[in-house]
């Protein structure tokens, strides 16, 4: 428990009402919160509602200054609620200790403070860094290199020689480092191209469950600096994404494309390879990218194109029938005129 003070100090934000009000954790203004808990309200109409729960507390814009419930106001609620929120956060695979099932070679390197999880293995050479958490059934390659403070959530694969950083998070089942899908297709049939490269993921960088990152061919395949990616996402080899960009679930890129920073692509959308994608770049859902692309372009469509150009012609595709059955009526009365003058 933390008292509403404690929390104001954390997001920077003030306090109207009891600084001293312990605060047992989060709730939700929608499905109900438990007295004692804190809920945020970006608007008058929310701040209303909130106001009818039990709720000790109500994170609130400035504008908002008067309440029956203690206030906590800062400039973004949203993002005040999300930091308070983490205060709250269990962390269950935190242990602090290393399972006596899990298989750790003798030239690995092992810093304090982390917490190794039962039928964990850790191959020769491989560096895990403070206080980084390797759920169940982790396996870390050779001379795999994990920052500080990350989560390996269970059944991860972090083949050879990639590099994480610092607070990255990895959901389940995902696998780092798998092969790139390159081949030299001849009359004998499809010859790999062995993939030399390696991955690199950037500090804060979160990635969902099932997601596959390919090693590059060569070079490096990069993940940048706060981007997160959603469960079941697909990055080919020597892909190379900016800082803070968002790729949301079954979408994929294929090899060899960069993306600039922040750029977002959409559910099921997806890139051809060796293209270049500018920064603030967003590429709706089940978008399709198929040439490079300037910053802080709006894309749909499959292939992509600018969005209010995609709209105006899916606009026009739903009034074919109509416009198809125009034409065959001048059609028919084009034939009649033409009788008419042949007379």
């Amino acid at each position: 428990m933390k008292t509403l003070g404690q929390l104001a100090e954390i997001v920077g934000g003030i306090v109207i009402g009891n600084n001293d009000m312990m605060i047992i954790g989060v709730g939700s203004v929608k499905d109900g919160a438990k007295p004692g808990s804190i809920t945020f309200a970006e608007s008058e109409e929310l701040h209303t509602a909130a106001e009818m729960t039990d709720v000790a507390a109500v994170i609130v814009p400035k504008s908002i200054t008067k309440s029956s419930k203690n206030l906590l106001q800062v400039d973004n609620p949203r993002l005040a609620y999300a930091r308070i929120a983490h205060e709250f956060m269990p962390e269950p695979l935190k242990t602090g200790e290393i399972h006596s099932t899990s298989v750790i070679h003798a030239q690995a390197q092992i810093a304090s403070d982390v917490s190794i999880h039962p039928y964990v293995v850790i191959d020769k050479g491989a560096i895990i860094g403070e206080g980084t958490v390797i759920g169940p059934g982790v396996y870390i390659g050779q001379g795999v290199h994990v920052g500080m403070n990350c989560e390996i959530h269970a059944n991860v694969v972090v083949e050879y020689g990639t590099q994480i950083g610092d607070r990255v998070i990895i959901h389940a089942g995902a696998v780092i480092g798998s092969d790139g899908y390159g081949f030299v297709t001849t009359n004998d049939g499809h010859y790999k191209l062995p993939q030399l490269g390696d991955v690199i993921i950037e500090d804060d960088v979160e990635i969902g469950a099932n997601v596959t990152i390919d090693r590059g061919a060569i070079d490096s395949t990069r993940v940048g600096r706060g981007s997160k990616l959603d469960n079941l996402v697909h990055l080919g080899h020597n892909v190379t994404t900016g800082p803070e960009c968002l790729i949301v679930a079954q979408s994929g890129i294929a090899g060899s494309t960069k993306l600039g920073k922040r750029v977002t692509l959409a559910g099921q959308s997806g890139a051809f390879g060796h293209l270049t994608i500018g920064d603030h770049v967003t590429l709706a859902a089940r978008g399709l990218i198929t040439n490079d692309v300037e910053d802080r372009m709006f894309l749909s469509g499959a292939p992509a194109q600018e969005h209010r150009k995609d709209y105006r012609i899916k606009a026009s595709v739903r009034k074919l029938p109509e416009l198809m059955k125009q034409i065959r009526n001048l059609e028919k009365k084009l034939v009649e005129l033409e009788e008419k003058l042949k007379d």
